[in-house]
């Protein structure tokens, strides 16, 4: 009976696939109208779509637009079109689903799409398994993104406090796990606001989740910091407690 309902109904997965492609609908009617556009309008289309999440507050309503423009804006910057499957991909990934693709279907060029979407909200965390992806990912991507008036930065290791947070003042942020995991042990162990680097955390994409969810969170981050205690000082103070006088308190 199972696998009749099957039949008929679908899987979850495909009825998900079926939604998506509806969307992947809307998104390819918009594209006549975005290429007509010159650079500078196609521009403006961050201005307008930020104006209009401040309206309703609803990135959804959104995504068929912001996913429109930031596809002509690959193919104008790096010669790269998305096509209908990364489309899907880009759409999984902002519904906070897993999107599984083999290498060299695109997962960097994906990530363009939510990453966008998202930043008209809030600043967006790209996570990868080493700095070297890092750093090449936000520079090969870092031409779309200032096409629509973003901003791009990296974390990594050995960067001063100064330079950590302005890479955190990004919109759209490049990093590795390890090192977001150390920065936020940092700021808790910071004595004031401004020593702070992280922006907020409200959406993150993960590259090859299975292995930063699940290897590399069996390695436990720990973070210490520099001690000013000197057992000199309690050597000096055992000599003065000797010295000392009970005071009675006072009207005894």
């Amino acid at each position: 009976m199972k696998e009749l309902f099957k039949r008929i109904f679908g899987s979850s997965n495909q009825r998900l696939l079926n939604q998506y492609s509806k969307i992947v609908h809307k998104i390819n009617a918009l594209e006549d109208e975005i290429t007509a556009l010159n650079d500078s309008e196609l521009s403006a289309k961050t201005a307008e779509l930020k104006s209009l999440y401040e309206s309703n507050k609803d990135l959804d309503s959104l995504l068929p637009l912001a996913f429109a423009v930031v596809r002509e804006a690959s193919i104008r910057t790096l010669g790269l079109r998305h096509y209908d499957v990364q489309l899907i991909g880009g759409i999984t990934l902002h519904h906070g689903k897993i999107s599984e693709m083999k290498t060299g279907e695109g997962k960097t060029l994906v990530s363009t799409l939510p990453a966008y979407l998202n930043s008209l909200s809030s600043s967006v965390h790209i996570v990868t398994v080493n700095e070297y992806l890092a750093e090449r990912d936000a520079e090969w991507m870092k031409p779309i993104y200032e096409f629509l008036g973003l901003t791009v930065g990296t974390i990594y290791s050995g960067q001063s406090t100064e330079e950590k947070i302005n890479a955190y003042k990004s919109d759209v942020i490049y990093a590795t796990n390890n090192e977001l995991g150390f920065d936020y042990l940092r700021d808790n162990m910071a004595l004031s606001e401004e020593d702070r680097a992280q922006c907020s955390l409200d959406f993150a994409i993960i590259d090859e989740v299975d292995s930063i969810l699940i290897d590399e969170a069996r390695t436990p981050l720990i973070i210490s910091g520099p001690s000013d205690e000197s057992s000199e000082l309690y050597k000096q103070i055992k000599k003065i407690i000797p010295k000392l006088k009970k005071q009675l308190r006072e009207e005894t």
